[in-house]
């Protein structure tokens, strides 16, 4: 049907507006226009309400089970698949910041997906994952518990470029 592809389509370009506007927002900021970053930040959150509209007319939202699942499905295939393809492109073209790019993410999304099957196993189990701290690298997406190691182990970035997920 056209209307669920056009669903897709734009759940997709509606989170991608979400993360570029974003990006856009930390730029004016930076460059002293803190009403403009404002404007931005304003605009990334009608997009993110948009996508999650479509994602709801999709059903797009499951049981946590079978959230968990997809979220599986969705990082093995990242980091097995579509990220060494992309690796070896940028290689072969000698794009060599993009290449590093996508090594990082891949190594990212190898974590994301243990991370992933530890928490599918607990809810098939009955139980929530354990109550840890959490926190997310800034630089590559690397994910760690308990504590933020001194360096990223992925992309070498410092200790404070992590940051706590509540």
């Amino acid at each position: 049907m056209v209307t669920d592809e056009n669903l897709r389509d734009a759940f997709a370009g509606e989170s991608q507006a979400n993360h570029k506007y974003l990006a856009f927002a930390r730029r004016a900021q930076q460059e002293g226009l803190p009403q403009v970053a404002r404007l931005f930040r304003a605009v990334a959150e009608a997009e993110a309400v948009h996508a999650l509209a479509h994602l709801k007319v999709m059903k797009g939202v499951r049981s946590t089970a079978e959230n968990l699942r997809e979220a599986v499905d969705g990082e093995s295939f990242e980091y097995k698949d579509m990220y060494p393809r992309y690796v070896s492109t940028a290689l072969d073209e000698g794009h060599k910041i993009a290449m590093l790019s996508f090594h990082d993410a891949m190594a990212a999304e190898q974590v994301h997906y243990g991370l992933y099957v530890e928490a599918l196993s607990c809810v098939k189990a009955g139980e929530d994952l354990p109550e840890r701290r959490v926190y997310v690298c800034s630089r590559c997406g690397n994910i760690v518990v308990d504590e933020s190691p001194q360096r990223c182990p992925i992309c070498n970035a410092a200790q404070e470029k992590f940051r706590e997920i509540q």
